[in-house]
This record gives C-alpha cells, sequence and structure tokens, in this order.
C-alpha cells in the first residue's frame, strides 16, 4: 500500500501538475521553461510530473519531480549556453577519491550537493514504499555536449541534456500505473505547490 489516502485522489490529480507553473516559466528561467514544456508532452497515466515544489520550513524548491515505471526522477534544469559539463575525478590510489562536476571549467559542485540535498527529501518522504528507486538529474540545456558520449553520474546524479533524459524516462521499470499515481498523490503532499507570486502595485 503507497498511502492511506483514498484511491479516487491520487487518480484525480493531473498527470501534469501545472495549475500556476506555466505563469511562472513565462518570466522565470528559459531552460526550466524549456524543460517544462518537454515533460508536458510527455505526461500520462505512465508518466505523472510535478512541479515547482516548495520543500516544507524552508525557501527552496524543487523544480520537477517524475513518476515514471522506472521510479522516481528529481530534476533540476540548469542552462549554460555552450559550456560543457564535466566529471573530475581526482584520488584514488594513494588517497581518497573525490568526483567535481565543472562546468565550463569552473567548479558547479554545489549544483550537486543541492541535488543530494533533494533526493535525501524525497526518499524520506516516500520511506514507507520501499524499493521505489529515486534518482537525482541535473538537466543541463544548451551546454556544449560533445557528439559521443558527454552524460555521466557525479557523486550519484545524473548529469545530462534532454534528449538523454527522455530516453531514461521512458526505459521499462516495474511502477504500473496505478503505483505510478500513487507515487505522485505522496509527493503532492509531502511537497506543496509553490504560492503564486503576488502582483505588483
Amino acid at each position: 500500500m503507497l498511502s492511506n489516502h483514498p484511491r479516487i485522489g491520487p487518480f484525480l490529480l493531473a498527470v501534469f501538475d501545472d495549475p500556476q507553473s506555466t505563469r511562472a516559466w513565462s518570466i522565470g528561467a528559459d531552460g526550466e521553461q524549456m524543460l517544462g514544456r518537454m515533460l508536458a508532452s510527455m505526461a500520462g497515466d505512465s508518466l505523472r510530473v510535478l512541479n515547482d515544489r516548495r520543500i516544507p520550513r524552508t525557501k527552496a524548491n524543487i523544480d520537477h519531480l517524475v513518476v515514471c515505471p522506472s521510479g522516481v526522477f528529481v530534476i533540476d534544469a540548469k542552462r549554460y549556453r555552450n559550456a560543457r559539463p564535466a566529471l573530475r575525478v581526482e584520488g584514488g590510489l594513494l588517497r581518497p577519491r573525490t568526483e567535481s562536476l565543472t562546468v565550463g571549467g569552473r567548479d558547479r559542485t554545489t549544483l550537486v550537493t543541492g541535488m543530494q540535498k533533494q533526493v535525501a527529501l524525497v526518499r524520506a518522504a516516500l520511506s514507507e514504499t520501499h524499493g521505489v528507486p529515486v534518482r537525482g538529474v541535473l538537466c543541463f540545456i544548451d551546454a556544449d555536449w560533445p557528439l559521443i558520449g558527454g552524460s555521466f553520474t557525479v557523486n550519484d546524479a545524473a548529469v545530462l541534456w534532454p534528449k538523454k533524459l527522455k530516453a531514461l524516462m521512458t526505459s521499462p521499470g516495474p511502477l504500473d500505473e496505478a503505483q505510478i499515481a500513487e507515487l505522485q498523490w505522496q509527493l503532492h503532499e509531502a511537497f506543496p505547490r509553490q504560492k503564486p507570486a503576488t502582483p505588483g502595485p
């Protein structure tokens, strides 16, 4: 049993949860807007999306939560024009191995640290649903990706681009439509919608 709520609740929640996010994207980050449109085109009973979710007791938010047959994806959209994300590995034989993220040659490991915190919170919210995979994704839009390869994992966070993310989310997995709907509902309750901005005078 994935939740204690009546089964009607999960199925009434829209597969693409978008009451106010579209308005926010119209004045927000281009990367989030582009990724949001892609997720909207993919949404259905077997791929459910929650957008712009507030992390309770903080001012932080989660860009996108996707529930699909292979599990739950916590997605942060980033736009670094013509800058290449890369994995930097140091240490190994004589000292501890460390992984860091660079974008355009600059250290951006703080993005990974932030994603790790979000993934930990989502896993805690789903602690009663044993065995449901939760993965963190940093999705870079308009980055300088190589023609071959390019995606990688740094400290358990996947670093990739929208088309690669789409392939990842559409891969087969153990969750059926009923389980996906209930997981979306549980995340909906754990991470409330962001309150709409109050219009200025």
